[in-house]
């Protein structure tokens, strides 16, 4: 919790354990039932006293059972030197009383963490609208990896914030991307497969049994001669996701050496082309569109965003290089 004055409970968000995570601890099951937050500060919450197990303090290692009730306090945010507001040039798609709409551009972290205590979203955000230090992180409601671009919903009121979580937690909230992968796809695929820390390295996450239920949405836009234009839609929410499920099926994003991208070259590809492909340092990975029922009103919303121009400029190398050779 933050360090000063005392944080204010301002209001209180339950959940009921279901039947299929009976007996797992009190942190690991809270993590699933509020996607916004991670298992660490969730954790730090039920140390603090402001998540709560039928109503009493409990720890991150208590067991649950069916139909129990965790509540989680939303509370008044202070200023701490992680927390302090910075004028960013953000890019505002759409702005309301009750929510902002960002496209936000790729090398932006989304919020400060470990070594990270400035130029983030959320300090730009605090800079743009000050009020929402009354909010938990700021009215950021989901994540984009910091070298992902596009678009996020931030919401700029406690109803708002309490609807939209929600409308992640039961996947009404509709996000699907672009990606440019490496190795030509024979077609689109649904991937199945669930995600968990690898055990090999803690900062990347991987397929594995024992991991959450995971499935991306994967369809072809466009082949190349070597690499491909894809949409994935996802019907999860978990970290690097799309990442992780493109690598598992051999088709890394171009980029992306974290999870496996090898810098494929297609055959007799000009220098131009050449300096543009090994060129791209981060994910090929772009937050397109973005639909939700509006939180005051349920009113649709509707939200596109253009890849940003690096992506721009590796598609339409890739363009170029499909147009000469075929």
């Amino acid at each position: 919790m933050p360090v000063g004055k005392e944080p204010m409970a301002t209001e209180k968000s339950t959940r009921s354990v279901p039947q299929e995570h009976e007996g797992k601890r009190l942190d690991v099951v809270a993590a699933l039932l509020f996607p916004v937050y991670s298992r660490s500060e969730l954790a730090r919450r039920i140390d603090a006293g402001y998540l709560l197990l039928n109503g009493k303090g409990s720890t991150p290692k208590t067991k649950v059972y069916e139909l129990d009730l965790i509540e989680l306090l939303e509370v008044t945010r202070t200023n701490t030197s992680s927390d302090k507001a910075e004028k960013l040039n953000l890019d505002i798609v759409f702005e309301d009383e009750d929510l902002l709409v960002i496209n936000k551009q790729p090398g932006l972290t989304v919020h400060p963490g470990a070594g990270v205590s400035s130029g983030t979203l959320m300090n730009g955000l605090l800079y743009h609208r000050p009020g929402l230090e009354a909010l938990p992180r700021a009215g950021i409601v989901h994540r984009l990896d910091k070298d992902t671009s596009g678009l996020m919903v931030v919401a700029a009121s406690l109803s708002a914030h309490k609807v939209l979580t929600e409308a992640i937690l039961h996947r009404s909230l509709s996000r699907s991307y672009e990606a440019v992968c490496e190795g030509v796809l024979i077609s689109g695929q649904d991937i199945d497969a669930p995600i968990g820390r690898d055990p090999r390295n803690r900062l990347k996450k991987a397929v594995r049994q024992d991991g959450k239920n995971s499935l991306s949405i994967m369809r072809i836009i466009k082949r190349y001669r070597k690499h491909s234009l894809v949409k994935v839609s996802l019907a999860t929410g978990r970290t690097h996701q799309i990442r992780v499920h493109m690598q598992s099926i051999g088709h890394p994003l171009v980029g992306d050496r974290r999870y496996g991208c090898r810098y494929l070259l297609p055959k007799m590809a000009d220098e131009a082309t050449i300096r543009t492909i090994r060129g791209f340092k981060r994910q090929a990975l772009h937050s397109r569109r973005l639909e939700f029922a509006h939180p005051r009103g349920g009113s649709p919303q509707r939200f596109v965003a253009d890849r940003p121009g690096d992506m721009e400029e590796l598609v339409d190398a890739l363009e170029l290089d499909f147009e000469k050779y075929s």
